[in-house]
């Protein structure tokens, strides 16, 4: 367990009540629409669900929510995708179960998964599973700390942190460095952020680069792959 939560005030918009992280003073998720979002930058920034089967695994920068998860659970749901699904991310600031639940209300197309979700979220908690086939951890402090010490691979990832202007230290080319070491051969990446920085910091950790349209009013997001 953690001490160690989200501090959020809330933000109303026509897609209801956005969270909005006071240590960050940056939305949870795009105000255009979450759900969205997640499907564009993440899934489809990925090629998921098509690359699913096997003992598929995912890991993330940024919990948050836990919008993506859902998303994907439910992608790779309704792929029939056979196999197990292995999710790892990395949070500093756990949500607390009140908190997460106000928010995945405003996504009632995952009402399913987030009930199932929430059954089992404790902040800081060890890996559960969340289904026979799903297994979710969340391993909360830095990333700078403890993504060095995971001894896991990712066949792709979410880069999900805050914007690189609000938290630069998720988008420091060690950190980015490390999530090239923990990505199995032929893995990816994807993110929201399309900053030159964060390009140039994934080329030079051996990631292929390249750019793609955004979602929402951001014109362009990043994809990656490692040989």
């Amino acid at each position: 367990m953690t001490d160690q939560t989200a501090s959020l005030d809330w933000r109303d918009t026509d897609n209801g009540a956005v969270p909005v992280s006071t240590q960050f003073d940056d939305p949870y998720y795009s105000l255009a629409g979450g759900l969205d979002e997640t499907r564009h930058v993440f899934l489809a920034g990925n090629d998921l669900p098509a690359r699913f089967g096997g003992n598929f695994r995912i890991a993330e920068l940024g919990f948050g929510t836990g919008l993506n998860l859902l998303t994907t659970w439910a992608a790779w749901e309704g792929a029939g995708a056979p196999g197990s699904l292995h999710f790892t991310s990395f949070e500093a600031y756990p949500m607390v179960p009140a908190d997460m639940a106000r928010a995945l209300d405003a996504f009632p197309e995952v009402a399913d998964q987030a009930d199932a979700l929430l059954a089992r979220w404790r902040p800081g908690a060890e890996p559960v599973n969340v289904t026979e086939r799903l297994t979710l951890h969340v391993i909360t402090g830095d990333a700078r700390e403890t993504l060095p010490q995971w001894s896991g691979v990712a066949d792709a990832w979410f880069l999900d942190g805050f914007s690189p202007a609000k938290n630069p230290a998720l988008w420091e080319p060690s950190l980015l460095q490390e999530v090239y070491a923990h990505t199995a051969p032929g893995g990816t990446a994807a993110t929201y952020a399309a900053a030159g920085h964060v390009r140039r910091a994934l080329a030079e950790a051996g990631f292929e680069v390249t750019r793609a349209p955004g979602f929402g009013r951001k014109r362009h997001m990043t994809k990656a792959r490692r040989d």
